[in-house]
């Protein structure tokens, strides 16, 4: 029991004990049978059916109380009220029904919510319920509700039907939008569980209160298109005008609304109920949708128990309808039209069943009359009597399951240009559809339950392709012609000088990075998924390897010229051996190869996908988005073995640059192109650079990215070769015989003499700066001498002044009486000497012997 059922237990329980019980012979005339009515009329909110159920109602009593092998000598009388569909004032109302004369024997209810509490109360009264008018399915369990009959279907017959035409139409995605109440919460339940049988997947599940505004943009979010819709008609008409809003309709999306609202639900009450849209808005956005509902109209032209047919019934209810004020002749019809069948059912079920009951009765010597609501045996006696109803009324064949549930064929209809337009029909119980092929879609063809997403593989324009491909071909050519070039003339001066073999190296390492420009190009166009990985590898092991040897066969030449250039000081005649050239360049390839064998084995590169934000495709009418994707080679730890690559290359190249900026003016005849190599080391270097960085940053960006590295590759394999051998070509165009290259080529224009004299006047040119450090240390020596005797001699003169023992120096002055005569000798003597050394000195710079007669001089002045 639910706390609402417990709570109206409790209250019905108090009132029994505080009320007196009702006896037979105070519950009327004796010649009638009464019955409670709960109808669903001025509501604001749910389902206020009883505006047609109503009518139909009394229709039926007015037809059973005029049968006369019916009930014989009993009038059946039809006591009602207002629920308004909500379950609280349905409480209320049905105790008024229960204590207020005269006594009921059953009770007629419509509206889900009201049926529930109703339903699960009146077992404690011993009475039979029917429900005319509730689909909850949570209505069919016996356990809770043991007296509840309905001749509306539960609302999972519908469930069946709406799995079979997902099928039928192939939908395997579905949402679904509800109402916040048992009823639409119990069927989404058992919607579930049948679209997991089916394996139709649910994408989402959005349930609302009372604004639905939230939960349709969350739709939207989830780009639902097949989408069921359960909710009573005041919600329905703001969930139409939120899909028109957030444009959730059209030839993209297909909505199953419950079949049981009035023809013109869309356009009535809107603006009562504060709806924001216009009617040909709401109209627009209902085109399309399709229902689903229980037949509640006889389908066949059959005389029916009450000896009309269902068409005969459509008029005299809609006389009735007329008579009460509404408006059917302009098609306004009350909410209820369609289940007003059910109600004029019940009517004629409840007769007879009291008829097959009285029957019973009085085999037993009793009578209707004698009901209490104490009395089980008769509420037994009713409650088998309904459950072995069965006719043919205006609703259909009118029969029970062992729920109480009604057995009903389900009928599909669509919406088309504003008017219900029947598909066809299904028997759940035979699983038979039997289909009209009257349907329409917007757009000519049926919807799709989803966008269909086109993987598109994003791969380098062919035109961008073929033009790099053919220039890398033209350089491959060309280096392959400078090989050639290089082998052949080997044995000139001007290649020898420059190290063949080195630039060989540098040749092929050329063509290895050519031939990387081409893979570099190769994605998905041409290579499928499973080889892509192999492309991968061999673009890392060409571009590193060619890398290394063009780069380092360059870079070994310019380590070599710094290192002849600062060890010639001490070692003159030092050659360049062409082995540790060699051994430079196999290092650094050594160092590539573990590497990538090391990445190779631990984490090879594989094939990843990089997707992109859905696109429209071009021009198309289908459903159709484009998800672009575009391959990159990476491993699991990528970053790291691009770091350490990156940073072993750029570690040798910041060398290099450093190594080209020192040797930027030294000429050495054993390398003749250091100038040339370096640069094309500075080529290289700024490349990189910026290559590097801007690489990884356009790398989403397959032409531009492609374009941009390839060209860079071009631009320094051509680049290098233009500088290093172009000035080669040259020379050995323009003078066939190898003596006559010195008018090109400076450096390659020394001959053996000229070098070696030249080794010899740089050797004596250190010489002499060595001579030059001593002579000037000597003459500020010299000269600190000349200051102190300056000193000294001063000292002597001003003591000869002071007295007569001054004149005793004449003894050791050569006896001129003079005591400081052979200091004023010395001093004078000792002046010319230094300017004759600073001149001297400053003048004897170019030849050892200017420097040998200062040091003559010298001497002889000491002496």
């Amino acid at each position: 029991m639910t706390s609402d059922g417990a709570v109206t237990f409790w209250i019905f329980l108090l009132c029994l004990i505080g009320t007196p019980q009702l006896k037979g012979s105070e519950a009327g005339r004796p010649d009638e049978l009464h019955i409670g009515g709960i109808f669903p009329i001025a509501g604001k909110g749910g389902w206020q059916g009883g505006q047609a159920c109503m009518p139909a109602a009394r229709l039926a009593l007015d037809d059973v109380n005029k049968e006369p092998n019916l009930l014989p000598g009993f009038k059946l009388i039809l006591h009602s009220n207002d629920s308004e569909c909500e379950p609280g004032l349905g409480a209320s109302v049905m105790y008024n029904l229960l204590y207020n004369k005269p006594q009921k024997l059953m009770l007629l209810a419509g509206c889900s919510t009201v049926c529930t509490t109703v339903a699960e109360a009146a077992k404690m009264w011993n009475l039979i319920v029917l429900c005319y008018g509730a689909s909850s399915p949570a209505l069919s369990d016996r356990k809770r509700f043991p007296t509840l009959f309905r001749t509306h279907p539960s609302a999972t017959v519908h469930n069946p039907t709406r799995i079979k035409l997902m099928k039928k139409f192939g939908w395997s995605r579905v949402a679904i939008l509800q109402q916040a109440e048992e009823v639409f919460i119990s069927t989404v339940e058992d919607l579930e569980n049948r679209c997991m049988e089916a394996g139709v997947e649910i994408v989402t599940r959005q349930s609302f209160l009372s604004d639905p505004t939230d939960a349709v943009r969350n739709l939207r979010r989830q780009d639902a298109r097949i989408i069921v819709g359960l909710f009573y008609v005041v919600a329905a008409r703001r969930v139409l005008c939120e899909m028109y809003k957030q444009q959730l309709y059209g030839r993209a999306h297909v909505w199953f609304f419950i079949g049981w609202y009035e023809d013109n639900w869309y356009e009535a009450n809107l603006e009562n109920e504060g709806i924001t849209c216009t009617v040909e808005q709401m109209r627009i956005a209902a085109e399309g949708h399709l229902t689903t509902e229980a037949l509640m109209w006889n389908q066949n032209n059959q005389t029916t128990i009450s000896g009309m047919t269902a068409e005969e019934f459509r008029h005299r209810l809609n006389h009735a309808l007329i008579e009460e004020g509404y408006d059917i002749n302009h098609d306004r019809y009350p909410e209820g039209y369609q289940e007003a069948p059910l109600a004029y059912d019940a009517v004629w079920s409840v007769a007879l069943a009291f008829n097959k009951t009285m029957e019973r009765l009085t085999t037993r010597k009793k009578s209707l009359r004698d009901f209490t609501y104490t009395d089980k045996e008769i509420a037994d006696d009713i409650y088998s009597a309904m459950n072995s109803t069965q006719f043919l009324g205006v609703s259909g064949v009118v029969a029970f399951s062992s729920q109480g549930d009604r057995i009903a064929l389900t009928q599909i209809e669509q919406m088309v240009n504003g008017k219900y337009e029947k598909l066809g029909y299904y028997d759940t119980q035979l699983d038979n559809l039997t289909w009209l092929n009257t349907e329409q879609w917007i757009g000519g063809k049926v919807p799709q339950d989803r966008t269909i997403v086109t993987h598109v593989l994003r791969t380098v324009s062919l035109p961008l392709f073929v033009c790099m491909c053919t220039i890398s071909c033209c350089g491959i050519f060309v280096a392959f012609a400078l090989i050639i070039f290089n082998i052949w003339n080997k044995h000139r001066r001007v290649i020898q000088s420059s190290h063949p073999v080195c630039n060989t190296i540098m040749l092929f390492g050329v063509i290895i990075c050519l031939i990387s420009v081409i893979l570099l190009g190769m994605d998905g166009r041409f290579v499928s998924p499973d080889e892509y990985p192999k492309i991968c590898q061999a673009r890392a092991w060409l571009l590193s390897t060619g890398f290394t040897l063009a780069y380092g066969a360059m870079f070994s030449k310019v380590w070599r010229v710094h290192r002849f250039t600062t060890k010639a000081k001490t070692d003159p005649k030092k050659k360049v051996e062409p082995w540790k050239l060699y051994t430079m360049v196999s290092g650094l390839l050594s160092i590539d190869l573990v590497i990538l064998l090391c990445w190779q084995i631990f984490d090879p590169l594989q094939r990843i996908l990089e997707t992109f934000p859905l696109e429209d495709p071009v021009s198309t009418t289908d459903d159709i988005k484009i998800r672009p994707e575009l391959e990159h080679c990476e491993s699991e730890r990528n970053s790291m073995w691009l770091g350490l690559v990156y940073g072993v290359k750029g570690l040798i190249l910041v060398f290099g640059l450093f190594l080209a900026y020192e040797t930027r003016s030294i000429k050495v005849k054993q390398i003749n192109d250091s100038r040339y190599v370096g640069m094309s080391i500075y080529n290289v270097v700024v490349l990189c650079l910026i290559t590097a960085p801007v690489g990884m940053v356009i790398a989403s960006q397959q032409d531009a990215s492609f374009a941009f590295v390839a060209l860079a590759v071009i631009f320094c394999c051509f680049l290098s070769m233009l500088l290093i051998f172009v000035p080669k070509v040259i020379e050995v165009i323009r003078h066939p015989k190898d003596k006559a290259e010195s008018k090109y080529n400076p450096d390659s224009a020394i001959s053996k003499e000229d070098e070696e004299r030249y080794q010899k006047l740089v050797t004596e040119n250190e010489e002499l700066q060595r001579l030059i450090t001593q002579k000037e240390e000597k003459i500020r020596v010299l000269r600190q001498r000349l200051v102190e005797r300056d000193v000294n001699t001063k000292g002597t003169e001003l003591n000869g002044a002071s007295g007569p023992g001054i004149g005793a120096g004449g003894a050791n002055g050569n006896g001129n009486g003079n005591g400081n005569g052979g200091t004023a000798t010395t001093s004078l003597a000792i002046q010319p000497l230094a300017t004759n050394i600073i001149s001297t000195a400053a003048s004897a710079h170019p030849t050892p012997a200017a420097t040998l007669a200062i040091t003559q001089d010298t001497h002889e002045h000491r002496t």
